[in-house]
């Protein structure tokens, strides 16, 4: 379908109009022939063959008989009525019900006429019945309708669109009449050698056959060549944007290690570096220095030495003549980097200032002010960084810590602070998948941290039944009575009557009991307490005058407490892998050996029990996210801001690994020959970068 035709509104395919096209872009947000085109089904029901009444078994997902009517009747009270008919082939009779529709149906029945029946099979008193079949009479044109003898389509819908008779048939029947009028139009996007080298089906037989496939291997051979059109086109447009920086962004240059990175290093630095966070630097330094800016993101683990990195990497930049910046998504977080990088660089050596949205008017304009004379070397804050405002007298370096919670133009405006855009660092302490990484940050230069700073011991995790939690308290007070303290992380606030959970609000009355005044000190910290009272809690904690914390996962991120060894997780089985994960990661932050408690129920679900077996046999992140990629697929873990990098409709990051990196090496083999797309056979490529990346060829998206 040429790119015109694609975008015509929904409400002028024929069946459509105007009211069906509103409910269908509230509810599928299919505007255009083009997002109906793509709205795929989830699988397809095979009719592509009669069974005969003998060979029915409950068991099976859906089955078509061909039979004659027999006999109907309907039967019961005024109230309840339901309509039961029998019809019979060679081998057998089978019972037909309906519960609803009854008057309606029984005007299409006829004795003594064949049907064709389609439905879920199920059995009564021993004999095979179908409910609410649908029912067509049989006849050799009826063999030919799209959905009988073929691979039917099942489409997602939903109750408001069945109001306008838009069930899985009625979208099938708007298909159906899409391709029939503009099925010809749809054009190719890859050269014929790409087909001809992975024996792609052609595009527009491909998308007939993702709908009304002629049987199973065409179904297969079209979802592969769209799930590889896809992570092509994906690739295309980050590893395209990424030569595109290179050609038009130039870098500053920082060509001296000076005063403030050398007196760090040698006076300040409060542990020796590991050899991942060395290699690290080392891979900055380098892109500093090559007069391109570096776009690169550095993953590492919850207490791998991220921060430390990027400020010896700012202090580059200020030897250099340049300021830097450090985003973050929550003022917690970064109050936290402020904290941080307050301690490790002392007093004297550098100016360091914080900018959020709670930061007073008066101390605003102070900070504009030392931003733009230059004395305010390093400012860390949250989105009130990207304010028209702010203005820095010569940003070179700008770190970004979870990317994933910043939209693309919010991350674009701290381009803008310099006519030369400065160096970015985007942190991650979610460890990313490497398809995943591929497909979300395909554009930048990956470095890992994957060890922890000298002398921290791994964390020992262990998995307690409820059967087990007087051995738990047992070991808190063992605990308690060494000097640690202990967080304990519940799910809820308060009780919900859909889910059988220790609260919050009970959990609290059993610790008190166990740990009574004056003995022991319990600190409560959830979301939903005014900011201030947790503030108060939270410093309670931190000056140790309080042994346990219980808390929602407000605690997820922004807390350091070195002395907390403890993590006891309530409910374990209802948290994601990754939340986990990052949970744990709040206590082995001191040199103590720290142990995390995982309580659960007897009662668990398969991946539920994957997940606490995989916290307890494994600490490496990278792991972890492998395997919460296979439970929960990429949407959860990507965060909301990137869905629109990441909006797959066929291919699956977890089932088409290989795929992806298929198409990735074929990107990159196209780029290192022709790196414009200007040769005769690469210009339908170049059509199809502009239009997948919605820019002109010299921008960037």
């Amino acid at each position: 379908m040429d790119q015109q035709a694609l975008q015509t509104p929904i409400a002028y395919l024929k069946g459509v109009g105007s009211s069906r096209a509103e409910i269908l872009k509230k509810e599928l947000g299919i505007n255009t022939f083009g997002d109906l085109l793509r709205h795929f089904p989830y699988k397809h029901i095979d009719r592509t063959r009669f069974y005969k009444v003998r060979e029915i078994d409950p068991e099976l997902p859906y089955v078509q008989v061909l039979a004659r009517l027999t006999y109907f009747e309907i039967v019961g009270d005024k109230r309840v009525k339901r309509l039961v008919a029998q019809a019979k082939d060679e081998t057998g009779t089978i019972e037909l019900v309906w519960f609803q529709g009854v008057r309606w149906i029984e005007k299409y029945l006829t004795i003594g006429k064949v049907y064709i029946l389609f439905g879920k099979p199920g059995e009564f008193n021993g004999k095979p019945q179908m409910a609410h079949p649908e029912m067509e009479l049989y006849s050799p044109e009826a063999l030919k309708q799209k959905g009988n003898m073929t691979l039917q389509p099942a489409y997602s819908s939903t109750e408001k669109l069945k109001q306008f008779s838009l069930d899985s048939k009625g979208i099938q029947k708007l298909m159906a009449a899409l391709l029939d009028q503009h099925g010809s139009d749809i054009q190719e996007n890859l050269p014929q050698y790409l087909l001809n080298q992975f024996r792609l089906m052609a595009r527009p037989d491909a998308y007939r056959n993702m709908h009304f496939p002629a049987d199973a291997v065409s179904l297969n051979e079209a979802q592969h060549r769209l799930k590889f059109e896809e992570l092509f086109l994906i690739q295309l447009k980050l590893l395209k944007n990424k030569l595109l920086r290179v050609q038009k962004f130039k870098g500053h240059i920082f060509q001296n290690v000076g005063e403030y990175f050398n007196t760090f290093y040698n006076e300040r630095l409060p542990f020796a570096l590991t050899n991942a966070q060395k290699k690290v630097l080392k891979e900055i330094r380098q892109d500093t220095q090559r007069g391109v800016q570096m776009n690169r993101l550095l993953q590492g683990d919850v207490g791998s030495g991220k921060t430390v990195v990027a400020l010896m990497s700012m202090l580059i930049a200020i030897d250099n003549g340049y300021q830097a910046c450090i985003m973050a998504p929550t003022e917690i977080l970064a109050n936290q980097h402020y904290q941080t990088i307050r301690s490790l660089v002392g007093d004297g050596l550098v100016e360091v200032a914080l900018l959020t949205g709670s930061t007073p008017k008066k101390i605003r304009k102070i900070l504009h002010e030392q931003l733009e004379s230059g004395q305010l070397k390093i400012l860390i804050g949250t989105h009130a960084l990207i304010e028209d405002k702010v203005q820095f007298q010569n940003l070179g370096f700008v770190v970004i810590d979870e990317q994933h919670r910043f939209g693309v133009e919010q991350r674009s405006k701290l381009w803008r602070k310099n006519s030369i855009p400065p160096h970015v660092l985007v942190m991650t302490a979610t460890p990313i998948p490497r398809t995943l990484a591929m497909t979300l940050y395909g554009d930048l230069d990956v470095s890992v941290i994957d060890e922890l700073p000298a002398g921290r011991k791994p964390i020992e995790t262990l998995h307690f039944y409820e059967s087990q939690r007087l051995r738990m308290f047992g070991f808190m007070k063992q605990e308690i009575a060494k000097g640690r303290q202990i967080y304990v992380v519940y799910p809820l606030i308060q009780e919900s009557e859909k889910l059988d959970l220790k609260n919050l609000q009970h959990g609290i009355e059993i610790l008190r009991k166990e740990f009574p005044l004056p003995d022991y000190q319990i600190s409560i910290v959830h979301g939903k307490m005014p900011a201030k009272d947790k503030d108060f809690e939270m410093q309670r904690f931190v000056k140790h005058e309080t042994q346990i914390m219980v808390a929602t996962t407000v605690i997820e991120v922004g807390v350091n407490i070195p002395n907390a060894s403890v993590m006891i997780i309530e409910n374990a089985e209802r948290f994601g892998l990754s939340q986990l994960h990052q949970l744990r990661g709040r206590v082995g932050r001191g040199a103590e050996q720290s142990f995390c408690i995982l309580m659960s129920s007897h009662k668990l679900s398969y991946d539920g029990r994957i997940r606490l077996d995989t916290m307890v046999k494994t600490n490496n992140g990278f792991e972890i996210s492998e395997i919460d990629l296979q439970l929960r697929g990429p949407g959860d873990i990507e965060g909301k801001q990137q869905s629109g990098v990441l909006d797959l409709k066929v291919a699956d990051l977890v089932a088409d690994q290989q795929l992806l990196l298929q198409a990735r090496k074929c990107v990159e083999d196209i780029f290192a020959r022709d790196p414009q797309l200007a040769l005769p056979e690469h210009q339908i490529l170049h059509q199809a970068f502009l239009k997948n990346a919605g820019l002109t060829w010299d921008k960037i998206s």
